[in-house]
């Protein structure tokens, strides 16, 4: 559930429950002699109240020219509805109950009634796609749900309402291209880690949360590490492959004079085969110019 909330939430627009408190998130510098990228690892499921941003972050924001996102969303959320249908569904499905373990069945009839989506058109989706369906009710069973805003669409409008560039290291279309290659065994593993207990996903989404807030990425990478529902599979294909693509597109960015914000996920920016790790593999510049915040005794 830790990675589903990472990587579907942004595409949902979905946002948290109330909360008072200062994030500190870990903010990287990648330079050369004319260049400047600053990398902001973001959390894209964010309390409202969540202060994330301080001096440094809000130097950085403001000395940039642009600002680059994983992906940049169409502002009709209908359109990016349209693309999962278009893309999610596929003719001769088995149901959906068929595609998840007997012992989870009940789980997930309860789930699809609380998404008020028919369950029909659930069973004419790919496992994939009614998984990123249901992430929403699952979401609001843990107190997350729509009403208030995440680090990416803050930023956006910071920079639009400057009248800066806003653009995304990929299109909607292919970042769910990426779950659409994932082999069926996987994309059903996926749609069963929706089912997780209420409790069970609220208490992996509080340890995430502390972990970005503090900038730990340390404890970042060993959740990865250490999820079991994280599978190489799920992992080469929504981490690495999109890792190695980052890197070689900021590196041709770094033969562009300038300075640009570029805001990712945190998760890509912590442990081995890190976006981080990645650049300094190629003998770029990259350092952290903030600290982790260490855990109250």
């Amino acid at each position: 559930m830790r990675r589903l909330l990472r990587l579907i939430a942004p595409l949902l627009l979905l946002a948290a429950a109330p909360a008072e408190q200062q994030a500190h998130p870990a903010l990287w510098k990648l330079s050369d002699a004319d260049t400047v990228i600053w990398l902001l690892g973001t959390i894209h499921v964010l309390p409202p109240g969540y202060r994330w941003r301080d001096a440094r972050i809000d130097a950085a924001i403001a000395g940039s020219q642009s600002l680059t996102l994983e992906t940049v969303l169409d502002q009709d959320p209908q359109a990016i509805a349209r693309l999962l249908l278009a893309i999610g569904r596929a003719h001769g499905l088995p149901p959906l109950a068929d595609r998840v373990p007997k012992a989870k069945r009940t789980e997930l009839a309860a789930l699809v009634k609380a998404s008020g989506f028919p369950a029909p058109l659930l069973d004419g989706m790919k496992s994939w796609a009614a998984g990123v369906v249901l992430t929403s009710a699952a979401l609001r069973q843990i107190d997350l749900g729509p009403g208030s805003e995440g680090v990416e669409p803050q930023l956006t409008a910071i920079f639009r309402g400057a009248g800066k560039p806003v653009d995304g290291l990929e299109t909607p279309e292919q970042q769910l291209g990426f779950f659409d290659m994932l082999p069926e065994a996987t994309q059903r593993r996926f749609l069963t880690a929706t089912l997780d207990s209420p409790a069970k996903a609220r208490a992996e989404f509080r340890a995430m949360l502390t972990a970005w807030s503090r900038g730990d990425v340390a404890a970042l990478a060993d959740a990865f590490a250490h999820d079991p529902e994280f599978t190489p599979e799920l992992r080469a294909v929504l981490i690495d492959r999109r890792n190695a693509a980052w890197a070689e597109a900021l590196q041709q960015r770094l033969e562009q004079p300038g300075t640009g914000l570029v805001a990712v996920g945190a998760g890509h920016l912590a442990g081995r085969g890190s976006l981080i790790a990645l650049l300094r593999a190629r003998g770029l510049k990259v350092r952290r110019v903030t600290r982790a915040i260490s855990p109250r005794p």
